[in-house]
């Protein structure tokens, strides 16, 4: 099966390893690949706090309750580039890619409601490895791993003002993409390959809601709460999985199977809570804690036998910002917004190189960003993020990943939907 060769480059002690395209991380590979969180680059670039934190300006894709504080209509797309390194205990190499991080529209409903509506990706899939194996005469087998492919969502969401500090919000989303995998064997002396080739399409809704509360205290400062509950989902799934006898060339041969793929993935509730505090347009620190059960499979991507399950995921946040003078007239650079933050996440994925059911390693997550926003006339900007982080460990035979991530953002905002006024 498919799912059991492709854990074959997770033990890279036991193979030699030579990278021919990497997309994404070789943990893409689980679930439906590696998953993206639904936030802009000024909310990443701030360690991920967004449960709390609202603008009047700036979009909060996370929580739907900060859109009641929306007042200018607000057009935002974001773009990601990702420098990766993978390595083991003996061997590293390293990949970069680009991609499109979130397009967005914002506006006010009035004055105490706003809505955003947008599409982002959800999660990614992309390797291509080649593991080898050799005896005194030379190479006896080649194994090449490659998948591509990733979701996508649809969203739309809505914050109303109930009142004075209070807001709720709502959003909904649909899922939708198609993930492929391919391991293709050739051994010495066997004149034909085989290629073991899994097609999956997934689809599935999220609900999700948010709250927050503010309140002003006498020395200008504002404390602000806010709580985020995404309903628990299922993601359906449908495909096949083939076996192909191929040529060198990858002329089809013949198909030796054919199964169908039915499953789902089912996402447990999740809740994110998050605080912080601040001086308008000047200053702000928060800090987040996200929390769900573990994944569950049914019918598809399951069974710990083959070397990977499921466990608890829990993130923490803490990040914020400061301007010096964002009203300044003579400096462009006191105008400039400064941001920074950290993250600790445990991913939830559990990993065992060597099938071992009771052998499995968290793998865990850590970043450090910094940015940085460039005012391009009042209140829209450019924003610049970057992040440096690490992912899983080199014990066990498993794969840590080193990453560095530039992040780019254009937020622009005007006043939209205005009656002309006739003097």
């Amino acid at each position: 099966m498919i799912r059991k060769l492709s854990l074959v480059f997770l033990a890279l002690s036991a193979l030699g390893m030579s990278a021919q395209r990497t997309n994404s991380s070789p943990y893409s590979f689980f679930g439906v690949g590696e998953e993206f969180e639904s936030r802009t680059v000024e909310q990443n670039t701030m360690g991920g706090i967004s449960a709390a934190y609202s603008s009047p300006y700036m979009l909060n894709l996370s929580n739907p309750a900060a859109n009641a504080d929306l007042r200018l209509s607000t057009y935002a797309f974001g773009m990601l580039s990702n420098d990766l390194t993978i390595k083991n205990q003996t061997e590293s190499q390293s990949s970069n890619s680009i991609s499109l991080s979130y397009f967005a529209l914002g506006f006010p409903i009035g004055k105490k409601a706003g809505a955003v509506f947008g599409m982002q990706p959800v999660s990614t899939v992309g390797y291509s490895l080649l593991n080898s194996i050799e005896d005194d005469e030379g190479v006896v087998e080649i194994t090449r791993f490659t998948g591509n492919g990733g979701t996508n969502r649809i969203h739309g969401g809505l914050g109303v003002i109930l009142f004075d500090g209070f807001s709720l919000g709502i959003e909904g989303s649909f899922v939708f993409g198609r993930v492929t995998n391919n391991v293709t064997n050739q051994r010495r002396d066997v004149l034909l390959l085989t290629r073991n080739e899994e097609v999956t399409n997934i689809r599935g809704g999220i609900l999700k809601l948010g709250a927050q509360y503010k309140k002003e205290l006498k020395n200008k400062l504002t404390i602000d709460a806010g709580a985020i509950f995404k309903f628990s989902n299922n993601f359906n799934v449908t495909g096949t999985e083939s076996l192909f006898s191929i040529t060198e060339s990858g002329q089809l041969v013949d198909v030796l199977s054919d199964e169908a793929i039915r499953g789902k993935l089912v996402n447990p509730f999740q809740t994110t809570l998050g605080l912080g505090i601040g001086k308008k347009e000047k200053w702000y620190v928060g800090a987040d804690y996200s929390f769900k059960n573990a994944l569950s499979p049914e019918g598809y991507l399951s069974g710990s036998s083959l070397g990977y399950s499921y466990e608890n995921e829990s993130r923490f946040s803490l990040g914020g910002f400061y301007t010096p003078n964002v009203n300044s007239i003579r400096s462009y650079w006191q105008r400039i917004t400064w941001r920074g933050g950290l993250r600790i996440e445990k991913t939830g994925l559990l990993v065992s190189a060597n099938q071992n059911p009771g052998n499995f390693t968290s793998i865990n997550d850590f970043g450090i960003s910094f940015g940085f926003g460039l005012p391009i006339g009042k209140p829209s900007s450019l924003n610049v993020g970057f992040e440096l982080g690490k992912r899983g460990t080199t014990n066990n035979s498993l794969i840590q990943e080193n990453y560095f991530n530039t992040r780019v953002s254009l937020s622009l905002s005007a006043l939209w939907f205005q009656k002309r006024k006739i003097n």
